[in-house]
């Protein structure tokens, strides 16, 4: 990309970025910053797709000739005749009179403005019932809560600050900004899940995984792929992981589409709302509400070509107390099951058990489960005896939101070309951002190709033997087999105590001098 180019593009962005700022801390008023984010992207969210579909059916109408149509100025009833194609083709349908644009016009003089945005919610959402898509769109605006005492304690107050915030979305101008529009709108919602993730500490964090991280997953597992057949994430949070793909292959190259679980229900709506602010057509994702470890939803969908993940640390799980787990076929194999205190390794065996014979996991790990005991120990045999980890990489501590921890990347295959394991100790491997670490594109590339080459490289990366780590009772932590540079100044003691010796000699020299000089002026007086 051209230099000039790029930098143009970089002052768009931190121009739509401020503007978008700009309308949160001007609408937050009283409602808290995290909540508020849920009216700022669901409102993002409903312009999106109503010019989405505009943009569609203006162009399926001008390429058969009208070159004039334009859907919003549309009668409902004529818009009626195109509602059963369109709803196949996209997912969903809009009536003109609904539309973002038209509703913002007449904002500021509907005394019902509430109401109305509630029946268009409903609406839209009705409008996938009975269809392939329903799934993909039912509950979409539930965190939209338009009648919420949050915006105002009266219908009035609230009717103002969703017509503010309705000009406000409306006024951000998105398709100026990028060559494509999606891109303008997926980089909006990214940065309010980044600046909110920010502001609330660990409740945001728990569900947005850094961009440069994520996309350091994502490339990880497509190593010397153009394609993949599905893309898969158990904790998929608001999505931002398998959204990656669509950058790092193009969402046409992830054939089958992008599947994912979320037990979070607001998160799992913000996932689904994110596949459409992409530009990923319904029957192109598969995002399901549940409880992964106890509750999987996709066991028709599986074995997966790449899995990604960036599950939570170190949580509670059945484990144990559920006699059901320990025959399950994703826990069985290991023989044990992770501790009920801690589920990292629940969600590395269900991952393993989901993933294709030639695919690659990569999963961001709480540092503790590579070299705790008990269980976790087990669980690391079973996972180094039958030679199912890759690479286990040290990543920088400080670059997750809510926590300052140096995590780690596990990753898994079920056919490697060697019985070794890869330890990349990419500790040092970031920039400070602002009050995070990151990675930079530098940092990124560095790791990305020693996993590549897998080589040893003296202070950053060495491949060890399992038998090696079997010995070391299968501590798999990165430190216990990449050796840290030692930085302090080497010292020469034969040199040094040759200088101090010097330095004695000259002292005792000085003195007998001084001690002359005391003795000369003494005997003058």
């Amino acid at each position: 990309m051209p230099l000039q180019k790029k930098n143009s593009k970089e002052q768009e962005r931190a121009e739509l970025h401020r503007a978008i700022w700009q309308i949160a801390n001007d609408l937050r008023g009283s409602v808290d910053g995290w909540d508020f984010k849920q009216y700022v992207l669901g409102m993002l969210f409903y312009r999106f797709i109503s010019e989405n579909l505009t943009n569609y059916i203006n162009a399926e109408e001008r390429r058969t000739g009208d070159k004039d149509f334009d859907y919003t100025v549309l009668s409902d009833k004529e818009a009626e005749l195109g509602r059963a194609d369109t709803v196949q083709e996209k997912g969903f349908y809009i009536l003109p009179s609904e539309l973002f644009v038209n509703v913002t016009k007449k904002a500021s003089n509907n005394p019902n403005l509430n109401e109305t945005l509630a029946a268009i919610f409903r609406n839209i959402e009705n409008s996938a019932k009975g269809t392939e898509s329903e799934d993909d769109l039912k509950g979409l605006f539930d965190d939209l809560d338009v009648n919420s005492n949050k915006l105002g304690n009266t219908v009035e107050k609230r009717n103002k600050r969703l017509t503010k915030l309705l000009e406000a979305i409306g006024g951000l101008r998105l398709g100026d900004y990028s060559d494509n529009t999606i891109d303008a709108f997926g980089d909006a919602y990214e940065f309010l899940m980044t600046m909110y993730a920010s502001s609330a500490g660990r409740s945001g964090g728990e569900f947005f995984t850094p961009q440069e991280v994520s996309e350091l997953l994502a490339e990880i597992s497509t190593v010397g792929k153009k394609e993949v057949n599905k893309v898969y994430d158990p904790a998929c949070g608001s999505g931002s992981l398998l959204l990656k793909f669509a950058k790092v292959l193009g969402k046409e190259n992830v054939r089958q589409g992008f599947f994912g679980q979320e037990i979070n229900l607001t998160t799992y709506n913000l996932c689904r709302i994110n596949m459409f602010l992409h530009d990923i057509n319904y029957e192109k994702f598969d995002i399901a509400h549940g409880d992964t470890l106890t509750d999987p939803k996709h066991w028709d969908d599986e074995p997966f070509d790449a899995i990604v993940s960036n599950p939570p640390y170190s949580i509670k799980w059945d484990g144990k107390n559920n006699p059901i787990l320990i025959n399950d076929p994703r826990f069985s194999p290991a023989g044990v099951l992770a501790p009920p205190s801690k589920a990292d390794l629940a969600f590395t065996m269900h991952m393993l058990s989901w993933l294709s014979t030639s695919g690659t996991a990569a999963i961001v790990e709480f540092p503790g489960v590579l070299y705790r005991g008990g269980a976790e120990q087990k669980i690391r045999k079973y996972l180094i005896d039958n030679n199912y980890i890759d690479t286990v990489i040290q990543l920088p501590p400080d670059l997750f939101f809510g926590t300052t921890i140096a995590t780690c990347i596990i990753v898994l295959k079920k056919s490697k070309k060697d019985n070794k394991t890869f330890f990349i100790d990419a500790s040092a491997e970031f920039v400070r951002g602002g009050n995070k670490n990151k990675l930079s594109q530098e940092n990124r590339l560095k790791i990305l190709e020693a996993f590549s080459v897998r080589k040893d490289a003296e202070y950053f990366s060495k491949l060890v033997d399992n038998k090696t780590i079997a010995e070391n009772e299968y501590n798999i932590a990165v430190s216990s087999y990449v050796e840290q540079e030692d930085t302090r100044e080497v010292v020469d003691i034969t040199e040094l105590n040759k200088e101090i010796a010097h330095i004695v000699k000259r002292q005792q020299a000085l003195r007998i001098a001084i001690d002359a000089i005391v003795a000369d002026i003494e005997g003058a007086k």
